[in-house]
């Protein structure tokens, strides 16, 4: 595995995007190597305060960091028209060659629903997702799109603004179809930490899909994000990931919740136990060594951080001097 990258998971449903600018800046002064920006709507809680247009918020970005950034995660075919994210892509790509990813998943109803269409079952909406990417990357080629698909139309579309090379496309997956799917028809995959059992399924039915489409899966970037709390003791560890993140203790499927408030409801039933295996919560940096280290381990080439609590500064400054220059990517 050739040298990994440690990145900073720029959370838009947390900080204002000014403040997350800084964030970005100082984490690559810190030893940090890209951005993994997510792409709300609406936050999680109302608590957490801010969704700003993450797509504004990238080109600043690119002026102000020499670091690699994407998407963490966005949904086509809701709001945004596939052909729309083509452009927005493409022309990233173009001023920052070599630095933009376009990462994307199925979506959640709490960002899609606004639109004010029927919000999808699961198997649609993988349906859906598919259909996109088969679109973007058709516009990634140059070539004059004409679609009439299950999902999309799209009618003698065409980007003129290219980079010299596409950016690569990633998917966002956590079960074993899509994971196939993102091995043969995209570039990389994009996955959340989790057992160790799940990890490794996932990342043989990618590899598998990979080689059905004559490609070489361990050239395919694997990535994955992770959420940690970082603060001076544990109990102001714990303290901040279930009241900054309480969504990050809620163990079951989230995509058809619509509203923040209903979030916030159920927020209130969330206990420190419920982090368990979902958020490393401690004051004790080795164990953040360890456990990033555990997924380089196991094939994981690039780990995008997000620290959940509200210390932004605190924990890029103790990664930064104490966690990443003691990973060891072999």
């Amino acid at each position: 595995m050739a040298q990994g990258i440690t990145g900073y998971a720029a959370s838009f449903e947390q900080f204002h995007p000014t403040d997350l600018l800084t964030y970005s800046k100082r984490a690559e002064q810190a030893g940090f190597g890209a951005v993994m920006a997510s792409d709300h709507f609406h936050p999680w809680t109302p608590s957490q305060g801010q969704s700003a247009f993450v797509w504004s918020w990238m080109g600043a970005l690119g002026v102000s960091t020499q670091m690699k950034f994407g998407t963490g995660v966005t949904p086509p075919g809701y709001r945004y028209h596939p052909a729309v994210l083509a452009q927005a892509g493409a022309t990233l790509e173009a001023m920052f060659p070599g630095r933009f990813f376009l990462g994307l998943g199925a979506g959640e109803a709490l960002n899609e629903h606004i639109v004010g269409e029927y919000w999808p079952e699961a198997p649609v909406r993988l349906e859906r997702l598919m259909e996109s990417i088969e679109i973007i990357q058709r516009l990634f080629e140059g070539k004059v799109v004409k679609h009439r698909g299950k999902h999309f139309n799209v009618e003698s579309a065409r980007l003129y603004t290219l980079p010299d090379k596409a950016p690569p496309v990633y998917v966002a997956t956590s079960g074993p179809i899509m994971a196939k799917r993102t091995g043969k028809h995209t570039d990389g995959i994009i996955t959340v930490g989790a057992a160790d059992e799940k990890l490794k399924m996932l990342m043989d039915r990618f590899e598998k899909g990979a080689k059905e489409a004559g490609k070489d899966p361990a050239s395919m970037p694997r990535m994955l994000q992770v959420k940690v709390s970082v603060a001076e003791t544990d109990d102001e560890a714990v303290e901040g990931a279930v009241r900054d993140w309480p969504n990050g203790g809620m163990n079951f499927p989230k995509a058809d919740i619509r509203n923040p408030e209903d979030f916030e409801a159920m927020a209130k039933l969330v206990r420190p136990e419920n982090f368990k295996n979902r958020v490393l919560m401690t004051s004790n940096l080795d164990e953040h060594v360890g456990y990033l280290q555990h997924f380089i381990d196991l094939g994981f080439g690039e780990i995008y951080v997000h620290n959940v609590n509200r210390n932004q500064e605190a924990f890029i400054e103790a990664y930064g001097k104490h966690v990443i220059p003691n990973l060891t990517w072999s």
